[in-house]
């Protein structure tokens, strides 16, 4: 009995060491790339994903967030990768079905970290992040405040 007990006792000590661990990784990410948004951003919210790989003849996967966004703001949405993500991130803001803004131009093949938004309208938007090629990554998405106008 005794030895069920250290070796289930060694076992939750070992879970809760990688789970903090983690978290604690999750958390850097998170701080790096909120400075990374640049001084003039006070930070929102982020979006913290990890997808795996698409398989043959399968779309990418996405996560999918949505927020309220509000009339006469400008944000900034930026994306980075884990230092072990396999892809680089894409972070993209959508209003039902048109896509105002991204952090990847396909035709050129161009990658940002950031991009701005200037909110004409108070309402529902939504924010998809893939990974380019649907390669397996982890990253995190930021949604700064910049300012009213």
């Amino acid at each position: 009995m005794k030895k069920v007990f250290l070796i289930t006792l060694f076992l939750s000590l070992g879970f809760l060491a990688v789970v903090k661990m983690e978290a604690q990784t999750t958390a850097k990410l998170v701080e790096m790339c909120t400075k990374s948004a640049g001084d003039d951003a006070t930070y929102l919210k982020d979006f913290v994903v990890e997808l795996e790989a698409a398989g043959s003849n399968e779309k990418p996967p996405v996560a999918k967030f949505s927020m309220v966004l509000s009339k006469n703001n400008v944000y900034r949405f930026t994306v980075c990768n884990a230092g072990d993500s396999e892809g680089k991130a894409v972070i993209q803001l959508f209003d039902m079905n048109r896509l105002l803004g991204s952090s990847y131009n396909a035709a050129t093949g161009q990658e940002y970290q950031s991009f701005n938004f200037q909110c004409q309208k108070t309402g529902v938007y939504h924010v998809f992040i893939n990974f380019v090629d649907g390669k397996k990554g982890s990253a995190v998405g930021i949604l700064s405040f910049i300012k009213t106008l």
